[in-house]
């Protein structure tokens, strides 16, 4: 698992859980994701929810879908403590 630019943040609240993945260099973004429940693994991917990036890359997503595929990655391969996911 090679992924330096990013950190997951997991909140626990009363509406539910929320997961976090954070771009933290150039460009900065947050991704906030749920569980795949359909995935084998209940976890998969993750589904996108909401994407937050900075007003002058808005409307440009090409430059961020490489980073997207990334983010997910990270997702589905961390635990919700930032460590990696055991098979």
């Amino acid at each position: 698992m090679n992924f330096p630019h990013f950190v997951r943040i997991d909140r626990e609240g009363r509406s539910g859980d929320k997961h976090y993945v954070v771009h933290t260099h150039n460009p900065q973004f947050t991704v906030e994701l749920s569980p795949d429940r359909d995935a084998p693994d209940k976890v998969g991917g993750g589904v996108l929810k909401r994407v937050c990036v900075p007003n002058s890359w808005a409307g440009d997503y090409g430059k961020y879908s490489k980073l997207l595929t990334k983010a997910q990655e990270f997702f589905a391969q961390s635990a919700p403590d930032g460590s990696p996911r055991r098979a």
